[in-house]
């Protein structure tokens, strides 16, 4: 009678294990894996893209921490909040990757990205605009107040830094006439920024990046140039303090009076009093 029970109890439990439902439960099982392993597919997929999305937007700035070109692109990659890294060039033993990387100018800035390379600062600063364009822009996106604007950074590029470089670079009568041909362009540029905030209006833009990395030349330039800036440019000064408000500029720009110490050195081993 006890054998009997449990040969009972044994096709009882077989026959529970046959049932519909004892099947349900298997594939329920079977699918629970099935989707665990498709949650840890995809959690991979996402880490794998955005690991390679970060290789495909590594950044590199081949930099100078004095050189006002440099801080232009500095500045931007700031406002933009693209993370980079910078690689500080010694200047009189250029990298060979600077010189790969530029092998017409060998100049300092560079922008690499995706291991290519782009060369001139506001070339460079109009490429970060237009690459990471869902950043609030550093152009207008009117045609004629960009144009208005690349006009004044062109301006810009082509008279404050190769005059003013003459101030401690050179010495008699083009010394002096740099002197005046620097003070008419700041006089210029002071009439051109007006009761504006900035030069794009009521934001900082592109022209203001174009010349406030020469912020940081102004004691150079009224030292050697024997005026005051504030006296002569106020509005100009007040604009540069003005832009020193924003973390992207101050983080980026350099000290003026270090400025003025390497001026000095230029003159010292030029030979010029």
């Amino acid at each position: 009678m006890q054998a009997m029970t449990t040969k009972a109890k044994h096709l009882e439990i077989q026959g529970r294990l046959n049932t519909p439902h004892a099947k349900v439960s298997s594939s329920a099982i079977n699918s629970c894996f099935r989707l665990s392993s498709s949650l840890q597919i995809e959690k991979l997929r996402k880490i794998l893209i955005l690991f390679v999305q970060q290789m495909a937007n590594e950044v590199v700035l081949l930099d100078f921490e004095m050189s006002p070109f440099a801080a232009r692109v500095r500045i931007a990659l700031e406002e933009k909040g693209i993370e980079y890294k910078s690689k500080v060039e010694d200047l009189s033993n250029k990298s060979s990757t600077l010189l790969k990387m530029n092998p017409v100018h060998q100049q300092i800035p560079v922008l690499i990205h995706n291991g290519r390379p782009i060369c001139e600062s506001m070339i460079i600063v109009q490429y970060i605009d237009e690459v990471w364009s869902h950043k609030p822009s550093l152009l207008p996106s009117d045609p004629y107040r960009r144009a208005h604007a690349r006009f004044w950074a062109d301006y810009i590029d082509k008279k404050i830094y190769p005059i003013g470089r003459n101030l401690w670079a050179s010495e008699g009568e083009v010394k002096e006439s740099s002197k005046k041909d620097l003070f008419q362009c700041f006089k210029i540029l002071e009439e051109e920024l007006g009761d504006k905030q900035y030069f794009g209006d009521e934001s900082f833009g592109y022209i203001d990046l174009a010349l406030i990395p020469f912020y940081s030349f102004f004691y150079t330039f009224e030292t050697l140039g024997n005026w005051s800036m504030v006296a002569e440019f106020p509005k100009l000064v007040k604009w540069g303090e003005r832009c020193l408000q924003k973390e992207s500029v101050s983080k980026s720009l350099s000290d003026q009076k270090e400025i003025y110490e390497a001026a000095l050195q230029i003159k010292q081993e030029l030979g010029i009093e």
